[in-house]
């Protein structure tokens, strides 16, 4: 868990500090991307799996709810 705790640490914060010029649709895509890739991650460790792969659909996934939420909120 820690090799992958650190990268997508430095992802969120850079994400969070990047957001202030973007659209609700743009902002929603990128948090729910680096809120995806740590949940997906995560449980893809303490499962016994790949946590890159989980890291990956994770943030696949946050990334298209959080675009959807994104358009919703405009």
């Amino acid at each position: 868990m820690n090799k992958i705790k650190y990268p997508l640490m430095a992802i969120m914060l850079s994400s969070s500090v990047a957001c202030t010029n973007m659209s609700n649709e743009e902002q929603g895509t990128l948090t729910g991307g680096a809120i995806g890739a740590v949940v997906g991650g995560g449980i893809a460790a303490a499962t016994g799996g790949d946590g890159w792969t989980g890291a990956a659909i994770g943030a696949i996934a946050g990334g298209i709810v959080g675009n959807i939420k994104g358009k919703d909120s405009e």
